[in-house]
């Protein structure tokens, strides 16, 4: 079974692609490897936070004044 990686561990690999690419050690070939899969791990951040949001429930206030929950409306 493949374990599915977390937003935080996808963002730490991201975090730490962009300094070993702002540190200016890596030689030409590795910094586009490296542009890559920061593309990549960008992209997998940016789905998970979307399907997330699509999660997420707004409250909103009925006509009699009570609060009421209304599920996220997919576009």
């Amino acid at each position: 079974m493949v374990k599915k990686k977390t937003f935080e561990t996808a963002l730490k690999d991201l975090e730490e692609i962009v300094r070993k690419m702002e540190s200016g050690d890596l030689c030409l070939e590795d910094a586009v490897k490296s542009y890559e899969s920061g593309m990549k791990q960008s992209k997998y951040c940016l789905d998970l936070l979307d399907k997330t949001e699509k999660k997420i429930s707004t409250i909103a206030k009925g006509n009699d004044g009570s609060v009421k929950t209304i599920p996220f409306k997919d576009e």
